[in-house]
């Protein structure tokens, strides 16, 4: 009689781990998620492994005051279901070490999975910092998925695609960027985003390849004068960035930046796209194009995934 052959079981507690996986065809292997995982359909019908140990409310300025209080006594800004990673029992656990915020941290994942699982899953922590690490990212989920092959595919897939809008783009003009990844207060894009930027023909000015995203000051900002500005808030839809981007009317000087002047701000849903380090940064690359260059790019995700501030 043959031997019943284990289907491997797995948790992810990222979103971008959880359409990494879906893009690598093995999407029947997920049995849990967490709170944010919501890409692609029927990925919200798994069990819910993580939640915030406290629910952010308000404006940006609101939130950021909120985790920092948080942070500041030491605490975990989420918590991990012990006994649901329990009754899941995985056999491989998808999470982060870059970013207590954005997500449960690995040495919180790695003590639930100690505590409940005596330790009998393997952890994969990924740690994101630029478009090359999001490309062996993916190559190390699919190692631990046990389909190397399709993970050399998938990131070779995204280089030949982003490497194809840097094409497009190289005799184009550059546009110099300005990327806020938080509005209150003011921060730039860094980490992937300058590298996504740079194919779509722009140069980002203040966040820098590789690196965290860097808090902004707004007089650096007038003096630099961008061409255009994308606005991309971390966790928020469009419908969300477009309520918190109408503060940016009352800085100092706003309405003569010549971004502003020339119609070449940008309110973009980083939530669905550039926030998540997994495949749809090619989209993002995308949208990054159709804004910076319009004339070249048709308008293919306008009025979905972006908008011009009007």
């Amino acid at each position: 009689m043959q031997g019943v052959v284990h289907m491997q079981r797995v948790v992810s507690l990222l979103p971008s781990t959880t359409e990494i996986v879906h893009a690598l065809d093995c999407g029947d292997r997920l049995v849990g998620r967490s709170h944010e995982c919501d890409h692609p359909a029927g990925v919200t019908d798994l069990p819910v492994v993580t939640e915030p140990k406290v629910w952010l409310e308000g404006d940006s300025g609101a939130i950021d005051r909120q985790v920092k209080a948080i942070l500041e006594q030491a605490l975990s800004v989420y918590k991990v279901h012990g006994e649901v990673l329990r009754d899941l029992a995985p056999d491989v656990v998808l999470t982060q070490s870059q970013c207590e915020v954005c997500a449960v941290s690995a040495d919180d994942v790695q003590r639930a999975v100690d505590d409940h699982l005596d330790g009998h899953a393997e952890v994969v922590a990924l740690e994101p910092n630029g478009l090359a690490d999001v490309l062996g990212d993916i190559r190390r989920v699919a190692a631990a998925l046990d389909v190397a092959d399709r993970g050399e595919r998938l990131a070779r897939s995204m280089e030949q695609r982003i490497e194809a809008i840097r094409d497009r783009t190289a005799s184009l003009p550059r546009r110099r960027v300005v990327t806020l990844e938080w509005i209150d207060p003011l921060m730039a894009a860094g980490n992937w985003m300058p590298t996504l930027l740079e194919a779509a023909g722009g140069e980002e000015l203040f966040g820098v390849a590789g690196a965290h995203s860097p808090w902004l000051d707004w007089e650096a900002v007038r003096a630099a004068d961008p061409d255009a500005i994308v606005v991309l808030p971390c966790g928020f839809d469009l419908e969300r960035t477009r309520s918190e981007a109408e503060q940016l009317r009352n800085l100092p000087g706003w309405s003569s930046l010549t971004a502003v002047t020339t119609g070449r701000v940008a309110l973009v849903d980083g939530h669905r796209f550039f926030n998540r380090p997994g495949p749809r940064l090619v989209e993002s690359t995308e949208i990054l194009a159709e804004i910076l260059h319009p004339d070249t790019f048709p308008p293919r995700y306008r009025d979905g995934a972006w908008e011009p501030m009007s």
